[in-house]
Parts: C-alpha cells; structure tokens; sequence
C-alpha cells in the first residue's frame, strides 16, 4: 500500500497561482499568517509557486493605466526577490523548475493576473518577460482594454460585453505573448474571449485557477464546452481551491479535499488526465478545511490516492501537464 506522505515528498507539486500580499510585499522567508510563505511551502513539500502579480481593475484612465503598470512592476521585483532567499530559487523555465526542485530548493516563478497591468500598451508585455514573468491572466473582474471578462463591473459601467470577447488590442497581446514564451491564462475571461483565444494562440492556453461550472455554477468556472477547447487545442484546467467556486455559496469551512477533487475527478473523466492540473489561489480567496494553506498541500495528494490515481497521474495533475504547456511556450517564443 503506497504511502501517501512518502509519495507526496517524491513529487515535483506546483501551484499555478498564488497571489502576495501588497502593498507591504511578502514576508516570505518567515512562517506568518498568510497562507503561503516559505516556511508553509517547506512543511507542505509544495515544490514550486507561480505568484502573481494582481492588479485591480479600475477606470481606463491615463493615470490609472500608469498606475496599473507600476504597481505590476513593483510587484514583479517584489516575487523576484522571493527567489534569493534561502532556499529559494527564481525560475524562468520547465527545466529550472526540475532542477531547483532536484536541489531541494522552492521555486519561485513570476506572473502576471489582470491585462489591465499593462495600461493599454501591448509592449509592456516585454518588460513583464524581462522580469520573468510566464503567464498573464488575461483579465480579472471587470472588463480591461484587451479582453471581456467573466465578471463585468457595473461599478465601472461595464455593459454584459463590450468587445463581444478579445478587442483587437487583446488579439494583439496574444500574439506577442507567444512570442515572449508567456503563456495566456483564460481565467476571470469571458466564455467568448475564452474560446477565441484558445484558437487564435499558438500555445495552449490555460486556466491556471478556475473549476468546473457543472459542479458549480459560477460565470467564473468553465462549462463542458469551454473544457472540450481546452482538450482540443492541448490546454489545461488548473482546478483552485476557492470555496464558492467549489460548491455554491459555500465558505472554507463546509468545503474538503473531497470536494475539490470531485472538480479533478470530473475534467478528467471528461477531456482526459493530460488537461488537468492543481492550483490553490491562495492569499487570493483560496484554502479550505484541510488545504487551509500551503503547509497542508499533501491531503490533496492523500486524496487523489485514494480515489485510485497512481503516482504517474498524480505526477502529472501537479506539475507535468503544466510543464508540458511551458516547454511549448518556450519552443514558439521567438
């Protein structure tokens, strides 16, 4: 009988999402309140955490599509200085990942969530990849100069659509995204600016924290359609861990390890093992009773066991189909 905790210290667990406290930045290398911090990750044997650069959506206005971008650039310094801690190590590539984790250090990957960061200008994606970043959510709630979102803001006068899914400034971010080797994260967007980005790019794309609206009817999870473009273009669902995306309405406390992979357990069945993989949203609404942060990362993997997934499955949901997609976007970057 295969031991859960031995074959959870034996895998290569990367969360696809993660966000940092701002703007007092992280205080990663002590064990604190947060739900990650180094100390959590060490405990947990949560090898690898893509951390995010959020920014909030607000009015397009010049002033605040500058203060977007520099708020996304602080942030972007902030997660690279996560990498010189001890222990730690920054990492741009699949293979950097495999080796800081073959060294025993945690691997700290840059992105970047909200195109809003980029205050309407398509070449700000370049300076994002010159600090390492490796993905970028392509909208948050509310729609941005590039994209629809799942969740408009009548706050900010948002209409039910207003590019009808990615405005042409948004095809053109996808475009260069490819060319820096980022990949298009596809979730917080709408189901049309979903699927047409999964067919315009020329890397799968992903949704690096989202779940499954059959379970959970959300505007922010994905429906059995947008699942199939995932399979059919080679993409992946990074099931999350945020309550109210898991069962409606519910808060951490009434939410199990059981119930989130019933989300795993349903986008295997239905677009196959090589299109999923696990993400927490942690410090960004994610974490309930038994994954309440990084520190107790294994119950998933106890989880997944127990439901029959062997160590090659359980492998490939926390970090090998992830990989699979970065590698890919290391190949079409110019």
């Amino acid at each position: 009988m295969t031991d859960p905790l031995a074959l959870h210290r034996s895998l290569l667990t990367l969360d696809s999402h993660i966000d940092i406290p701002w703007p007092s930045g992280p205080a990663f290398t002590d064990d604190t309140e947060r739900r990650v911090d180094l100390p959590k990750m060490r405990r947990g044997h949560l090898a690898a955490g893509f951390f995010a650069a959020y920014v909030g959506q607000t009015r397009r206005t010049p002033d605040a599509n500058e203060a977007a971008f520099a708020r996304a650039t602080a942030m972007l310094h902030a997660i690279r200085a996560m990498g010189a801690a001890e222990g730690a190590r920054l990492c741009r590539t699949a293979d950097d990942i495999e080796m800081a984790f073959r060294s025993n250090a945690t691997a700290i990957i840059p992105a970047v969530e909200n195109g809003h960061a980029c205050g309407g200008d398509v070449g700000r994606l370049k300076t994002f990849a010159e600090l390492g970043a490796r993905y970028m959510t392509l909208t948050h709630n509310g729609h941005n100069a590039f994209s629809d979102s799942s969740n408009p803001r009548g706050d900010l006068g948002d209409a039910a659509q207003e590019h009808g899914g990615l405005s042409a400034l948004g095809r053109q971010a996808v475009v260069e995204m490819n060319r820096l080797g980022m990949l298009i994260d596809i979730s917080h967007v709408s189901k049309a600016a979903m699927l047409q980005a999964a067919t315009l790019s020329r890397v799968p794309v992903v949704a690096t924290h989202s779940c499954i609206k059959a379970l959970c009817d959300v505007p922010r999870n994905l429906d059995d359609e947008q699942l199939d473009a995932l399979r059919d273009t080679g993409g992946v669902v990074q099931i999350t861990a945020v309550p109210s995306f898991l069962k409606p309405g519910a808060k951490a406390e009434a939410v199990t390890p059981a119930d989130y992979c019933d989300h795993v357990d349903y986008a295997v069945r239905r677009i196959g093992l090589a299109h999923v993989g696990l993400s927490s949203d942690f410090d960004g609404g994610g974490g309930f009773s038994g994954w309440h942060d990084a520190g107790e990362t294994a119950s998933i993997t106890a989880e997944l066991l127990r439901r029959g997934y062997d160590a090659d499955a359980i492998a490939a949901l926390w970090s090998g189909n992830f990989l699979r997609l970065l590698r890919r976007a290391e190949q079409v970057a110019d």
